[in-house]
């Protein structure tokens, strides 16, 4: 069949739809977001516990599913330099981290006791800095990053409920870049925040609508998913550079492969898309 076809950062990438061919006995489950190891496998984190983590090969093929009875609330996941995977289960007001065969590592807040400003209130997702330091967006309850020593000890938080500078409406994810920057997407802000480590803010990105999630190119591009439905690319300064509209009704998670691919976790229809430069 046709495929279809999308702009992104300066660069062109064919559309591919239904990502993924999971075995016919596991169940049906809602993506979340998704994220890939340093192998290039990708790792689809659903709602759900029928797993909740299911890993495919770049071209798609079933390899091993994870995280059966550990997470009640899948919402955000990543995965760090040192292929550990962090996974916001949201409303146990927990951050799970998993080794690649599965067993759990680490554990970052207490389960099913939410805190006020404290860690955590329904966390969305975890970004680990390349020095090892962990910073929590957290989430549907606190407006606040936290951030965490590379042995899971919380250090500080900042942030409060509002739209100024280091307010939140719903931290919905951060990331790492490479110049050391906490990247924020302040959903019902329709902003993305830029900070430095210590917390400080640098800027905001707008011309976005509730944006979900964002991802960082190798070229240094930043691509950030809304609910236009659209992708917009920024350079790293702040300048869009383009926006394209690969996902139908907009995708919850975004994720660069090791070949320059994106893998998009789509809302509606429950999928995912890749994206394969061409």
């Amino acid at each position: 069949g046709e495929v279809g076809h999308v702009s992104l950062g300066g660069r062109r990438y064919a559309v591919e739809r239904n990502f993924g061919r999971p075995p016919s006995d596991l169940s049906p489950a809602r993506v979340s977001q998704v994220a890939v190891e340093s192998s290039g496998l990708v790792h689809v984190l659903r709602r759900g516990d029928a797993p909740p983590v299911i890993v495919y090969e770049p071209d798609g093929s079933f390899v091993r599913s994870y995280g059966a009875g550990e997470i009640f609330d899948s919402h955000g996941i990543s995965i760090d330099a040192w292929d550990r995977v962090w996974i916001a289960d949201r409303d146990a007001h927990q951050v799970i981290v998993f080794d690649l065969s599965g067993q759990v590592v680490l554990r970052l807040g207490e389960r099913h006791r939410p805190k006020w400003e404290a860690p955590f209130n329904h966390p969305t997702r975890a970004a680990v800095a390349p020095d090892g330091v962990v910073f929590v967006a957290d989430g549907y309850g606190n407006a606040r990053i936290h951030e965490f020593s590379a042995d899971g000890a919380w250090r500080s938080s900042f942030g409060e409920i509002g739209a100024g500078p280091r307010q939140f409406m719903t931290p919905h994810s951060v990331i790492v870049d490479r110049e050391q920057r906490l990247l924020v997407c302040d959903r019902e802000n329709d902003r993305v925040q830029v900070f430095n480590r210590d917390g400080q803010w640098l800027a905001d990105w707008k011309g976005l609508c509730r944006p979900m999630d964002l991802c960082e190119r190798e070229d240094g591009v930043i691509l950030v998913t809304d609910q236009v439905p659209s992708i917009t690319a920024f350079a790293p300064d702040g300048v869009r550079i383009d926006r394209s509209r690969p996902s139908l009704n907009g995708a919850h998670g975004i994720a660069l492969g090791r070949a320059g691919e994106i893998y998009l976790a789509d809302i509606e229809p429950s999928s995912v898309t890749k994206l394969t430069p061409v």
